[in-house]
């Protein structure tokens, strides 16, 4: 159709943004090294904690980067996020939780991760057991 009304993708129906059902290999690799970035940003924040509660008892810094047991962290949700029932490091994940997440709606009740609105900016890591 030519002229003022012309045929457009959202004028015929069709879907604009068109997402693919599976995420492609680069996206599964930057979706890893993200888990990887801040698996590795937790452990760095585990030991500043560490090494500045050691400091504070007298320790020097070298030892207490160097001893072999770090402590607990003191804030609540820090623990937790240590916890690998709660936020497993990226090795411990499946393959079926790192790229899907759980979805009531969709068939099988798992859906792609980049389906999922704003999912560079979140962390998905847990799933409800047996899905």
């Amino acid at each position: 159709m030519f002229g003022p009304f012309k045929a457009s993708n959202t004028l015929l129906g069709g879907l604009l943004w068109k997402i693919p059902w599976k995420m492609s290999r680069p996206q599964k690799q930057r979706q890893r090294h993200r888990l990887q970035d801040v698996d590795s940003v937790l452990k760095n924040l585990n030991l500043g904690l560490h090494t500045t509660r050691k400091m504070a008892q007298g320790v020097s810094y070298e030892n207490a980067v160097n001893s072999p047991k770090l402590l607990k962290p003191g804030v609540k949700q820090l623990r937790l996020l240590n916890k690998n029932s709660l936020f497993p490091s990226e090795k411990q994940m499946s393959y079926r939780d790192k790229y899907t997440y759980f979805n009531k709606q969709a068939s099988g009740y798992r859906k792609g991760t980049h389906k999922l609105p704003k999912w560079t900016k979140i962390s998905q890591r847990r799933n409800p057991h047996f899905f």
